[in-house]
Parts: C-alpha cells; sequence; structure tokens
C-alpha cells in the first residue's frame, strides 16, 4: 500500500514546490476543479504517458483523486511504484477535504506539453 501523506505535508509541500501532484481523476473532473500546479494522469494512461510527465523517477510524487473511497489515486500510485517510482505517497482525503478546507483550487485542462493520443 502506498504511503499516506496529509493535507497539512501536501499543501507544505505544493508551497515550498517540492512535490508533483497527480490528479487521477482526469477529464472532465480536472477541468472542473483540481489541486495547485496538479497535472492529470488517469490510470489507463500511465504507461504511456509517466515517463514524458514525470521523467524522474525519484522525485515526490502525490496522487489524489476524490475522497477515500475514490480508488483511482491507489491505482495511479501503484502503477507508478510499479514503472520504478520511488517515492510516491496517495493523499487519501483528497479533493472534496481540500474544498471543504477552503484551499486553493485551479480550474481548466491541463497545459500538458504531451499530447493526448486516442
Amino acid at each position: 500500500m502506498t504511503t499516506l501523506i496529509s493535507r497539512d505535508e501536501l499543501k507544505a509541500a505544493i508551497d515550498a514546490g517540492a512535490v508533483t501532484v497527480v490528479d487521477a481523476l482526469g477529464g472532465d473532473y480536472y477541468a472542473q476543479q483540481h489541486l495547485p500546479g496538479a497535472i492529470a494522469l488517469v490510470e489507463a494512461e500511465v504507461a504511456e504517458r509517466a515517463a514524458a510527465l514525470l521523467p524522474d523517477k525519484g522525485a515526490a510524487i502525490v496522487t489524489y483523486c476524490s475522497n477515500p473511497a475514490c480508488g483511482n489515486s491507489q491505482a495511479v500510485a501503484g502503477r507508478l511504484e510499479r514503472l520504478g517510482y520511488t517515492d510516491v505517497r496517495k493523499y487519501r482525503e483528497g479533493i472534496e477535504d481540500w474544498a471543504a478546507a477552503g484551499l486553493p483550487l485551479e480550474s481548466g485542462q491541463t497545459t500538458s506539453p504531451i499530447p493526448h493520443r486516442k
């Protein structure tokens, strides 16, 4: 099981620019709202897109989805770990907890340098 990170720890890491945040919901959910600086990466795209989006396998990465009942963040984290990423954590409480705490959110599509292929 992936190591967890608390809201306060995640906020501090985001504020310090010390983490890459991965939104495991993607699509319309990501466009509507996501954590500051988050990139969208869903489980089905990890194998194809992870190397380009997350080139440093030793960098701090935190995955999240909507809430503790959502399994997307664990699914993405697990795939990243199997690909050799060594510092992957999960924000289990997810975006619902972040928003409920009144913390900032962003909206709009990703500005990912990787075109989405169909």
